[in-house]
């Protein structure tokens, strides 16, 4: 009788109804509306991979401009090249695209043998794009400025305003708000025999001026200035490797203000907070674990289990390991927002990765290992040896895991105001089934890896990316302390969601509208999303409670 979506809308509409009884108001329903969806293929239907990392919208140029680092064969060899495509977001075709690796509007290879793209950013009609090294990505990466109103017709094949040199292996660019200044993420990988380690860093370029400011760790090196400042639990474990060469910036988050920003360093569990006012690092905040035996931290462990969903307690240590990160501003406190995806450390040189039925457990701190190790139970987790034991997989009295499986809210110090615990694996397994990827339960789960604060008329919201599911969920945060489930939209074409961006169109008394466009890497899509905020009327919230408790009694 109803459509999927509406019962979906609905029954996520009567979930808010529920968790907000006995709170003030209720935030209104995001509703979403997909306009078009672009394959950087050029062909629907044809998945190309990194095909569509990143996306960042632009309503002065009305475009969205997307990331495309995919590989072709050329003259028969296989030549990687990189471009940002630009899309009109009125009608979702393509215009026009800037080159990165080569000059014209074909793909060729560029003399100066530059690489792939990593991200992209736009702000006051300046489109900042990531590029990495292509003679090597431990070299030293560029940022490339192009003009976000660029006339395609003209001059179809543009080349780049400026080049400004950063660091090593740049993975993330953005903006502060006012547009001033671009902060980039470097991330600084090793190679794949694990010797040739750069250091990470964050660079912040001043637009007008064109200069650069590099903000490095050395001082946090053993024996530097710093050494007794770093939370001894931030993993350090890289294979000869300083503080400065272990640290690897991953994404950066500026606050509204513009006056700090928070840097994940994924691998190592940790977040640098540097304040922009001096370019200095504040402090680096350890995570911490995620204690899985609790009550409300249930996750997964096995793909061999034969059962979707087989949400358990078991006696792991979750590495929050967040990916993309997002702040906000309530009642003038400042919190950010992290997606706990995960991330290990897998080199032909060094690799920290195994399956705890590998693991040497300690007796005493595992008096069942046996049937801990089980296949069907935690055998097939995968986890590190890089932690709880003597580095080589023996004698572990502890089992980490990697990720939170889910997303949290922080305050600016690093201090856990929310955690989603087990509710997206939760909600996944009870009401979308049909979603769910057991192959990926002895691994990260549904990976959490993408997260977008959207705020309209002071409630904010958080879509967060999960991108083994291929879809993102939508949950209030107003209140960061009574965090509500609202939704979950996917379609039949984005696969791994890789990317988020929010643009407000405008805002108004009983609501807001704005524009969601997500990036999918491993299908090459790009869609566009209307975004309504609409207030949930009163006899709507009863039918849907009325609903939720038939359905309860159902099952």
């Amino acid at each position: 009788m109803y459509s999927h979506n509406f019962r979906r809308s609905l029954l996520a509409a009567a979930m808010t109804a529920a968790c907000a009884i006995g709170t003030a108001q209720a935030a209104p329903m995001l509703q979403f509306e997909e306009q078009w969806t672009f394959w950087s293929s050029g062909t629907p239907g044809t998945e190309l991979d990194a095909g569509a990392e990143i996306v960042a919208v632009d309503l002065a140029s009305n475009r969205a401009f997307v990331t495309n680092a995919e590989e072709r064969e050329i003259g028969g060899d296989d030549v990687d090249f990189s471009r940002i495509d630009v899309i009109d977001l009125a009608t979702g075709n393509k215009v026009g695209q800037f080159n990165l690796t080569g000059t014209g509007a074909a793909p060729t290879m560029a003399g100066d043998n530059w690489g792939s793209v990593n991200s992209v950013a736009v702000k006051n009609g300046v489109v900042a794009v990531a590029v990495e090294n292509g003679a090597s990505k431990q070299a030293n990466g560029e940022v490339w400025l192009f003009d976000a109103n660029h006339d395609f017709t003209s001059d179809p094949a543009p080349t780049a305003n400026s080049r400004i040199a950063v660091g090593a292996l740049p993975d993330m660019v953005t903006f502060t708000p006012d547009g001033s200044r671009i902060l980039v993420a470097n991330e600084g990988e090793p190679n794949a025999d694990y010797d040739n380690d750069p250091t990470g860093s964050v660079s912040v370029i001043d637009v007008a001026g064109g200069t650069v400011t590099n903000i490095g760790f050395t001082d946090f090196n053993a024996g530097g200035t710093r050494a007794g400042e770093l939370p001894a639990d931030v993993r350090i474990f890289g294979p000869g490797a300083s503080v400065a060469q272990d640290l690897e910036p991953e994404y950066i988050s500026v606050s509204p203000d513009g006056n700090t920003a928070f840097v994940t360093l994924q691998e190592n569990n940790a977040v640098a907070r540097i304040d922009l006012a001096t370019n200095t690092i504040t402090e680096i905040q350890s995570l911490g674990f995620k204690d899985h035996s609790l009550p409300g931290n249930e996750f997964d462990a096995s793909d061999r289990d034969g059962i979707d969903g087989n949400l358990q307690n078991w006696p792991t240590l979750g590495m929050y390991q967040p990916d993309a990160i997002d702040s906000y501003v309530v009642n003038g406190n400042l919190y950010y927002v992290a997606a706990n995806e995960g991330d290990s450390r897998d080199y032909d040189g060094y690799s920290e990765e195994t399956r705890v039925k590998d693991l040497g457990l300690d007796p005493v701190a595992f008096p069942d290992a046996a049937t801990l190790q089980e296949d069907e139970n935690l055998g097939r987790l995968k986890t590190t040896t890089a932690n709880g034991g003597d580095g080589n997989g023996n004698d572990h009295d502890a089992i980490y895991s990697y990720g939170g499986r889910s997303f949290s809210i922080r305050d600016a110090d690093g201090n856990i105001v929310y955690d989603s615990g087990s509710l997206i694996e939760a909600i996944i397994a009870g009401q979308y089934p049909d979603q769910w990827q057991e192959g990926r339960s002895d691994d990260k789960g549904p990976e959490p890896e993408s997260i977008k604060i959207v705020e309209i008329n002071d409630w904010f919201y958080a879509l967060v990316g999960l991108e083994r599911t291929s879809g993102f969920m939508v949950f209030d945060i107003t209140d960061p302390n009574d965090v509500m489930f609202q939704d979950y939209v996917f379609n039949g074409s984005d696969i791994a969601p890789e990317g988020i961006d929010w643009a407000l169109v405008s805002s108004f008394d009983r609501g807001g509208m704005g524009y969601v466009a997500v990036s999918n890497e491993v299908s090459g899509t790009t869609t566009l999303y209307r975004a309504s905020a609409v207030p949930v009327p009163a006899s709507i919230a009863l039918l849907g409670l009325g609903l939720v408790g038939l359905r309860l009694r159902k099952r």
